[in-house]
């Protein structure tokens, strides 16, 4: 048998181990009943609401803006995304400011519920769930039920963050 292909073998499944070893921190939040999380190195920061400005030319998902700290961050509508039942902001809902690819945006949510350390080993990815739910990297299951977690790099289609560039250029 060749050595170097046995090597190569078990090097590979070294890896594997050390991924299933390995712990995600995610940061849990709210939309109604449903729990929801992104990897906590894509959280920024959580904040009260504040009043979203509309962004004239933006796609639906889109509420509009807020200025954070003299940096104009889209508001993206996380119930218009996911068919919830769409309600006004209240002053208890919270923005979660997070990094979706290259931008910075506002999540609204109705509460952040802090973060949680699991396993890499206990996330089913979303291929193995439902084929074609690209907007998910997995569901995560705790004691008390399911958590979605989401990748915000593919949140926006293309056409979207191209309509949302475009608008932003406009307003600025």
């Amino acid at each position: 048998m060749d050595n170097g292909k046995r090597g190569r073998t078990a090097r590979t499944a070294d890896s594997a181990v050390m991924q299933m070893d390995e712990r995600i921190q995610l940061v849990m939040f709210r939309l109604d009943e449903q729990r929801y999380a992104l990897p906590l190195s894509a959280v920024e920061r959580v904040v009260h609401a504040v009043e979203v400005t509309p962004l004239p030319g933006a796609p639906s998902i889109v509420l509009g803006a807020i200025d954070m700290a003299g940096c104009i961050l889209p508001v993206l509508n996380l119930r218009r995304r996911f068919l919830l039942p769409e309600r006004e902001i209240g002053l208890a809902d919270q923005f979660l400011i997070a990094r979706a690819g290259r931008r910075l945006v506002a999540l609204v949510i109705d509460e952040a519920q802090g973060v949680i350390a699991d396993e890499q080993a206990a996330v089913t990815g979303s291929d193995r769930i439902v084929p074609g739910l690209e907007q998910f990297h997995g569901v995560v299951k705790l004691d008390d039920g399911l958590v979605l977690i989401h990748d915000l790099e593919k949140f926006l289609s293309l056409d979207e963050a191209r309509a949302l560039d475009a608008a932003i250029s406009q307003e600025g």
